[in-house]
């Protein structure tokens, strides 16, 4: 399995939730267009609705980092940016999968190889 997935914690002010989203949802239309690109998804905290947490699954490492290192990345993202109070952002090597019944494992045992 060589997918990875991109997240985000984004923690947005009451009065910038409606901006963040709209700037959020534009990002991420230009971000699902990107080679390697799956479906991008923006969640609320249920129990802190200042939080807001995305991801999307890449088809490769290299088409995520490509992305990220992408020349419109940072313009694309600092439209986002501008509506956050705090942003933290991750990449997960998937390990481990389940699909309609089937699961699918990365690694047998022992350290994860990268």
């Amino acid at each position: 399995m060589t997918e990875l997935t991109t997240t985000g914690t984004w923690m947005v002010d009451e009065a910038k939730e409606a901006a963040f989203v709209d700037a959020w949802a534009e990002f991420a239309r230009w971000a699902s267009s990107m080679p390697g690109a799956t479906t991008l998804r923006l969640g609320r905290d249920a129990g802190n609705p200042h939080r807001f947490v995305s991801f999307a699954a890449w088809s490769t490492p290299d088409s995520a980092r490509a992305w990220k290192s992408s020349p419109e990345f940072n313009e694309q993202i600092a439209q986002v940016l501008q509506h956050v109070d705090d942003f933290h952002n991750e990449e997960l090597d998937v390990v481990a999968a389940a699909t309609a019944g089937t699961k699918t494992v990365a690694f047998a045992s022992g350290p994860l190889a990268r």
